[in-house]
């Protein structure tokens, strides 16, 4: 169906040392995203550098590297038997490459939840697509002020494990 990571694509856990190249790929990352939206004030954008240490230190993540670039990364927490993603950001020039679907892989076989939950805005519709293709499935969308929706997707963990 989709193309796997190309074999130059490596991904590991995330240390506080990959912080600033993080908060470059997420920046640029989420640059589409406040176009499609028509506002820059959304938390990938307006974090500072101290914050991403912090939420680093305090939480599990993946980042993916093309040779020696930092190309992709995204945080998780577990809470009990929920794996909470979110921030998944790729460079925009290496987008469609597999690097989101191998980020989320690498988060899913790295915990011990039983299920997986991620959201979106209902306008990112490319992401929403991607999730789908990765086995997530909406559980719920809850209005946002400015006319759009967060939509809320989930994986059965236990099921994909082997």
């Amino acid at each position: 169906m989709s193309a796997s990571p190309s074999p130059q694509i490596t991904v590991r856990r995330i240390t506080r040392e990959d912080a600033g190249e993080v908060l470059t790929v997420q920046r640029a990352a989420f640059v589409s995203e406040a176009l499609i939206y028509g506002s820059v004030d959304m938390p990938p954008l307006t974090q500072t550098l101290e914050q991403l240490e912090t939420e680093i230190a305090e939480n599990d993540g993946w980042v993916a590297h093309a040779g020696t670039r930092l190309v992709g990364a995204l945080r998780a927490i577990q809470d009990g038997e929920l794996l909470l993603i979110g921030r998944i950001a790729i460079a925009p020039d290496m987008q469609g490459e597999g690097i989101g679907r191998a980020l989320l892989e690498a988060a899913e076989q790295g915990s011990t939840a039983a299920e997986a939950e991620l959201f979106s805005g209902s306008l990112s519709e490319a992401n929403i697509r991607l999730y789908e293709r990765c086995g997530y499935v909406e559980s719920q969308r809850v209005p946002q002020d400015d006319g759009t929706e967060q939509v809320f997707l989930r994986k059965d963990l236990r099921a994909s494990r082997h």
